[in-house]
């Protein structure tokens, strides 16, 4: 599912690839198309190492991936036209920052984030995960929201 939205300026889009190695040619004609400033992926279910062929470097956008430690899961990436001033990677959590599920660009005065949420429908234990994530990442919207910048949370 692709969403877009316009802020501060500039087109920005999200999209659940469910594997980037799968679905890059899907994204790149989009992005030829439509032509966003930034693009949010999630769950690119890849390691960085193995996205290291330029076809996982569009032109003209600045490329980041936080991946997983565990192979073939989750993974986040912003593709950005804009150089951007700073990138954060995890929002302080051991548990789920291994998980490869946040990812933050600073472009122009905005922060856009790449968030992948935690499933809880798998089983019982994924649920108590997802009410875990939910419960630290509060604080990081807390902290987001005393900070004097606009936000943009691109997820799934």
């Amino acid at each position: 599912m692709v969403g877009a939205l316009r802020r501060a300026g500039m087109r920005i889009a999200t999209w659940n690839v469910n594997s980037i190695r799968t679905r890059l040619d899907q994204v790149l004609a989009w992005m030829e198309q439509e032509k966003p400033e930034v693009v949010c992926l999630q769950e690119t279910k890849a390691q960085e190492h193995q996205l290291e062929d330029e076809q996982f470097r569009p032109d003209g956008y600045h490329v980041f991936y936080e991946d997983a430690e565990k192979k073939g899961y989750s993974g986040v990436a912003v593709y950005s036209r804009h150089k951007p001033k700073r990138v954060v990677r995890g929002f302080g959590s051991a548990e789920f920052d291994a998980e490869g599920r946040y990812l933050e660009v600073e472009v122009d005065g905005l922060s856009v984030v790449s968030l992948y949420l935690p499933s809880g429908s798998s089983s019982e234990a994924r649920q108590e995960a997802k009410f875990r994530f939910l419960d630290q990442f509060a604080d990081t919207l807390r902290r987001i929201r005393r900070r004097k910048r606009e936000y943009v949370l691109c997820g799934d």
